[in-house]
């Protein structure tokens, strides 16, 4: 199952100094840019047309291999006008925010400007404690990786009421939340286990990873994402919002189901305050850009060797037999017996997820514009790599 069972809008089953001067001059795969044959596509189409049918507003997805590129859309982007979902949208990305702080860490420690098992205090001094919550203990690889034992602050019951359901989002999506906010949220619960013990997804992890990045760069988390990795790629689909709660045109809406006792009502969530999600899910991207972004990155052109195989070196997901977690990216064996490296994203009002092979050669990236129809997810995945 690809997408984690988590308490947001997730709510499913399933370089040197030197280097950064060249590491991005190499030139793109010829291939990458032809327009592909729709033919060669017809079941991840018909997978993603049946996700619509069975009730998700609309998809935008983007497929790359040998042949060339794969655009598509379908279902709509507005559910008032009808207007359709378009193949160039943007939409927030949720989790993926992850893989570029990842990225970003991993060159700043081919950089020296900070290690993989520094203690997160080293850091962040004092920030992680109370209630057994000890700085000292995690480290920077077990952030990144999931391990630290830290409480999810999106978890807490108290939190989700105010942001992330019912009236209480509607109520404060317009909010302007800290990083440290959130992560006094979490360090009001004791930790689920000792750091090391286990792989287990917290978000909390996540704004920690992206405290220590700015921290360690003396720079806005949002300014080196930006330096690193949108402008040397030219990813111009591709920002950080900060405050602001409007998504860049072209885009849909965004929508969800807020309000348990009442399952048939659909709410437009397509406008949040972006430091609500800030380091650990507040990017906003488009399909294209996020496979141009993956490509580069498992084709080794944001990282040297050594950090590249920090970045796959995985740990069991206990939760989901076969998956395993590495640092921003995770893996995944198929039923019909390929593997794919991939990462999920998930928002209020948007569900997304960019699967590749090991060599980046045949990905898809897909963006559904409602944080529900996880079910549809799969096989959506198999139509495009078990044909």
């Amino acid at each position: 199952m690809i997408m984690r069972k988590r308490p947001r809008a997730r709510l499913v089953a399933m370089a040197a100094a030197a280097l950064m001067a060249t590491v991005f001059t190499g030139p793109a795969r010829a291939a990458a840019e032809k327009p592909h044959p729709a033919a060669g596509h017809q079941g991840t189409q018909r997978a993603i047309d049946a996700a619509v049918a069975a009730g998700v507003p609309g998809i935008a997805a983007e497929a790359r291999d040998a042949a060339g590129v794969w655009r598509t859309a379908s279902g709509v982007a507005d559910r008032t006008t009808g207007a359709p979902r378009t193949k160039n949208d943007r939409f927030r990305i949720g989790g993926m925010t992850n893989t570029f702080v990842a990225t970003v860490l991993l060159q700043m420690e081919a950089e020296g400007k900070l290690g993989l098992d520094d203690p997160v205090d080293r850091h962040l001094p004092g920030l992680v404690t109370g209630n057994g919550n000890d700085g000292h203990a995690i480290t920077v690889r077990q952030l990144l990786n999931h391990t630290s034992g830290l409480f999810d602050y999106l978890a807490d019951p108290q939190y989700a009421e105010t942001y992330l359901i019912g009236d209480g989002y509607l109520g404060h999506r317009y909010d302007t939340l800290t990083p440290e906010q959130r992560v006094k949220v979490a360090l009001s619960h004791e930790p689920p286990f000792r750091p090391g013990a286990r792989h287990w997804y917290s978000n909390t992890n996540d704004v920690l990873a992206a405290m220590v990045l700015e921290k360690a760069a003396g720079k806005p988390y949002e300014a080196e994402v930006r330096r690193r990795i949108i402008e040397p790629l030219d990813l111009k689909a591709t920002s950080n919002p900060g405050t602001a709660a409007r998504l860049p045109e072209p885009s849909g809406h965004g929508y969800s189901r807020l309000f348990a006792a009442q399952p048939d009502r659909i709410d437009d969530v397509t406008d949040m305050n972006g430091s609500q999600s800030w380091g650990n899910g507040d990017i906003i991207s488009s399909t294209g850009d996020l496979n141009r972004f993956y490509e580069a990155l498992m084709s080794g052109r944001l990282l040297p060797p050594q950090q590249l195989k920090e970045m796959k070196t995985t740990v069991d997901n206990p939760d989901y037999p076969g998956a395993s977690y590495g640092l921003g990216i995770e893996r995944l064996t198929l039923g019909c017996g390929t593997t794919l490296w991939y990462h999920d994203g998930g928002a209020v009002g948007w569900i997304s997820l960019a699967a590749f092979t090991e060599d980046a050669r045949h990905q898809l990236t897909f963006s559904y514009n409602a944080n529900w129809g996880a079910e549809t997810i799969l096989p959506v995945v198999n139509a495009e790599f078990c044909p």
